[in-house]
């Protein structure tokens, strides 16, 4: 049997989106994503908020970044990775989530929609 590693959250950006480029000039966006669930402690529901870090390679993130700000709604599908370091002789790690795809959540006046030429970088909205 083959190994799973897939993600599906429906959150909103902690911070707005920022693109970095490699020494090749590869374009990698990166963005904090809060997830809520509720839970019950004692007799009472409260909101329980979780935080990720995502990471877009390509041009689609490049092109997404003006609508990745802070607060907006969004739907991230793709893969847990751990990155791993050494900082001040210990070993360190983190888990971030690859994104596959996107998708812009809200009200049809937030949402933007635009065409992209390459399939390969292709995300839906």
């Amino acid at each position: 049997m083959k190994d799973l590693n897939n993600v599906s959250l429906i959150g909103r950006l902690t911070r707005d989106a920022e693109v970095k480029y490699t020494s090749a000039n590869y374009p990698v966006t990166s963005f904090g994503l809060a997830v809520n669930r509720s839970v019950k402690k004692g007799d009472k529901w409260q909101d329980e908020a979780s935080f990720f870090d995502v990471t877009v390679f390509g041009k689609t993130g490049e092109r997404l970044q003006q609508y990745l700000k802070k607060g907006k709604q969004i739907a991230v599908i793709g893969e847990l990775k751990q990155e791993r370091w050494q900082q001040d002789g210990q070993n360190r790690s983190k888990v971030i989530i690859v994104a596959n795809d996107l998708y812009l959540l809200g009200n049809k006046s937030d949402a933007q929609k635009e065409t992209f030429e390459d399939n390969e970088d292709q995300i839906p909205f």
